[in-house]
């Protein structure tokens, strides 16, 4: 009889340490974002959900008009806004494991070249010397997220709200890394930014609009075309699930 409730009791504490192995991490809660905060433009209202390979992406939000002249950034995560990273890129190359400048022009082209004729400084990334205004950066989102913001410009009746989205060192079997040698720059982008779009009518039937993609930046960041063939992107289009966009007109 001692030998089974012996048997009985090993059976139970394997169980129990195979449960408390296998538990679901929790995952972190909606974030909630403003910019532009205190002003009276057009109130726009972004709900970002994650997709199966979101890891710490950087991104920014705009907007322009139908033309595609750039009007305004919404929002831009933290350390592409201020040139600071979590893991800083010294000359050399290699990586640092600690928070310092770094300088990513892979990282969202088409945005940065987007804004490049309106800043005063005229540079293409920011820099803590030049970052841009604490009015629309915030740290970077772990996971979903709602951005609560406003256009502090005029906007057209049609306009369009755009997004970039990079995730760093995403490769694939086209963008892999021995595709560019001696290209440092896309070695940290690997799979390049998406362009994400949605176009606003403050006249027609609807408030809410959803973006889809429509192309991506260039692979090391040197120029700011828009390249719309996305055959060879595979996990880079799971970093987003949805974005939703709610314009309260």
């Amino acid at each position: 009889m001692k030998i089974r409730h012996t048997i009985t009791i090993i059976l139970i504490l394997v169980l129990a340490a195979g449960c408390t192995a296998h538990k679901k991490v929790s995952e972190p809660e909606k974030e909630y974002i403003q910019t532009h905060t205190g002003i009276s433009g057009l109130p726009i209202e972004i709900e970002f959900q994650k997709g199966k390979y979101h890891n710490h992406p950087t991104f920014a939000f705009w907007i322009e008009d139908l033309e595609g002249n750039y009007l305004e950034t919404l929002y831009v995560t933290k350390s592409l806004g201020t040139g600071v990273y979590g893991h800083a890129r010294p000359e050399h190359g290699k990586w640092d494991a600690t928070p310092g400048p770094s300088q990513n022009p892979s990282s969202l082209p088409y945005w940065l070249h987007k804004r490049l004729p309106t800043t005063e400084e005229n540079v293409l990334l920011p820099t803590p010397d030049y970052p841009v205004p604490d009015a629309i950066t915030a740290a970077t989102p772990r996971g979903d997220f709602s951005l609560s913001t406003a256009s502090p410009v005029e906007v057209p009746q049609k306009f369009r709200v755009l997004m970039e989205i990079n995730q760093p060192w995403d490769w694939n079997e086209y963008w892999h890394n021995e595709k560019f040698p001696g290209e440092p720059d896309y070695n940290y982008s690997c799979q390049p930014s998406l362009v994400y779009a949605a176009v606003i009518d403050l006249e027609g039937p609807f408030d809410e609009y959803y973006m889809n993609p429509i192309g991506h930046g260039h692979y090391a960041g040197k120029d700011g075309w828009l390249y719309t063939d996305l055959s060879t992107f595979t996990t880079a289009l799971e970093i987003v699930s949805k974005v939703k966009i709610i314009v309260k007109k």
